[in-house]
């Protein structure tokens, strides 16, 4: 009779959680024990870049991924870089050990202490098996709840349970499968569609999800055949429309006054796989100017349910595009020809981060994947780059620091067969440093630019927008990420001028490199 762990081993294989991210410790030993020379193990040195690593993965994939943590303190370190994974909507499985049945109650250590609890609000489903027997239950649980609900799962399993003779029921969990299906109805599309063709001015507003669902090229597809100017929704993880078309507006500001007056002259804004909306910065307003109808479309119910204004309907955006793709008339409109980019400041002291983009810009594939993590750069960022394709930026979904180097890492390993480069700025790449070592390890083809300007650039932007004055903790001197970088086993190496730059980022690379370059300070607006 097979054990609990080979049947556990059986189902991952099955359903393709093929790669397990981890660092282990005591109580996870007993599960990775015989694991099946189909799954591959990536180590990771601290919780928070393993969790970064699998949901870079997972999103260039668009699979789930296994996580394997520690109890509560490992897990615990996991959940800062959890937060992105949340709002990405990526399916993780977060697996952590736990200590035997017999202790758990008397909080030995490494007891984790009412493990249900742990990882909420943020994970969307936790358990923990009430005997060993239903381990394999829990584990397809914590997999389909994770593919059903797009956000993570947690599932702490105490290891005495993996050695446990499994039932004869157990097997059958192997061959489960769950799908869903978010068809829209017949009157959902007509309204919809009745509402697109009487509007004067409609705009798209396009989220993550469409990119994520690989709604990219249907997305321009359906601007263009309503000739509609185009945004991308505050705070986006992933980028559902190419930038430099010219019907591209840019990303929404994150202030709900600004939305208002970005949208005014609308009529109708249709929100594609978008929550409404992620604000960030705190600016007081209408949530939608005088006039204009707004109608969401996602198949994520709870962004639905928590919205604040306009007309809903939970579907599958894909479904929705076709549709109107259908039944809209479409617009008589010139050729699309894509904008070139402006010329590029030049910096005094430093290169400007325009400067660095138009050398990314122009020295790598078109079809490269950039992992973003440089807040206060993001409009030099987008006035510079030409991003044409889907999947090819990410972006850590709620602002938690660290997930830049690790997603990078975790998107080389997820899809080889893209260039990926990540852009990280001095302040969040100390959070995840330790992706590092992963990546010489494997010896992955990433490009790693460290854009240094010595000071936490966003705080300082908002302390203007807060007018809170001068405040301490801001500033970072003394960094050498190139050394750094070396010490991990990843070339490191310091550019201080442009023609330096684009020669070194023009070079062939067949394992991990990083570039750092000091450059003059930006904010995000």
């Amino acid at each position: 009779m097979a054990t609990v762990r080979e049947i556990a081993h059986h189902f991952l294989q099955r359903h393709g959680l093929t790669t397990i991210f981890g660092n282990p410790g005591s109580n996870e030993l007993p599960f990775l024990r015989g694991l099946p020379a189909g799954i591959d193990y990536v180590l990771g040195l601290h919780e928070g870049a393993v969790l970064g690593m699998a949901d870079g993965f997972a999103q260039v994939t668009g699979r789930p991924a296994l996580v394997s943590l520690h109890a509560a303190a490992g897990s615990g370190n996991a959940m800062g870089a959890l937060t992105n994974a949340v709002y990405a909507r990526s399916p993780l499985v977060l697996m952590a050990g736990q200590q035997v049945r017999t202790v758990v109650g008397m909080e030995g250590m490494l007891a984790n202490v009412d493990p249900t609890q742990l990882m909420r609000p943020l994970v969307g489903w936790a358990g923990e098996p009430t005997c060993a027997e239903d381990v394999p239950r829990s584990l397809a649980q914590a997999v389909f709840e994770a593919e059903l609900r797009r956000r993570p799962t947690y599932l702490s399993v105490p290891y005495d349970d993996w050695d446990t003779e499994a039932s004869p029921n157990a097997a059958m969990i192997v061959e489960r499968r769950v799908r869903r299906s978010a068809t829209p109805g017949e009157d959902d599309l007509r309204a919809l569609a009745g509402w697109v063709n009487t509007a004067k001015h409609p705009a798209l507003v396009l989220g993550g999800d469409i990119d994520s669902a690989g709604l990219f090229d249907r997305s321009v597809a359906l601007a263009e055949h309503l000739d509609a100017p185009t945004w991308v929704a505050p705070s986006s993880f992933r980028l559902p429309f190419p930038n430099r078309h010219p019907l591209f507006r840019g990303v929404l500001p994150a202030g709900i006054a600004s939305v208002s007056s970005a949208l005014d002259g609308h009529d109708l804004a249709l929100v594609l796989g978008a929550p409404v909306f992620r604000y960030h910065q705190h600016e007081p307003g209408r949530y939608l100017p005088e006039g204009t109808r707004l109608v969401q479309v996602t198949d994520d119910a709870e962004a639905a349910a928590r919205a604040p204004v306009g007309e809903a309907l939970v579907a599958d955006p894909g479904m929705v595009i076709e549709a109107l793709l259908k039944r809209c008339t479409g617009k008589v409109a010139g050729e699309h020809r894509y904008l070139p980019a402006p010329e590029p400041p030049v910096g005094e002291v430093a290169l400007h981060p325009e400067q660095v983009f138009a050398a990314l810009r122009d020295t790598q594939p078109a079809d490269t994947t950039y992992v973003v993590e440089s807040t206060a750069t993001n409009v030099a960022w987008w006035r510079q780059m030409d991003l044409r394709r889907g999947g090819s930026y990410f972006f850590p979904a709620a602002g938690g620091l660290g997930f830049g180097l690790p997603a990078a890492v975790g998107a080389a390993i997820g899809n080889p067969g893209r260039p990926i480069v990540g852009v990280i700025g001095d302040g969040s790449a100390n959070y995840g440093i330790t992706a590092l070592w992963t990546a010489a390890q494997r010896g992955l083809p990433v490009t790693f630019v460290i854009l240094r300007n010595g000071t936490y650039g966003a705080l300082r932007w908002f302390a203007e927008l807060l007018e809170v004055g001068t405040v301490p903790g801001v500033d970072i001197p003394g960094l050498d990420f190139a050394a750094i970088a070396t010490g991990y086993g990843v070339p490191g190496h310091t550019v201080s001028t442009v023609d330096e730059l684009r020669t070194a980022l023009a070079a062939p690379t067949d394992g991990p490199r990083l570039f750092q370059v000091d450059t003059t300070l930006t904010t995000p607006e």
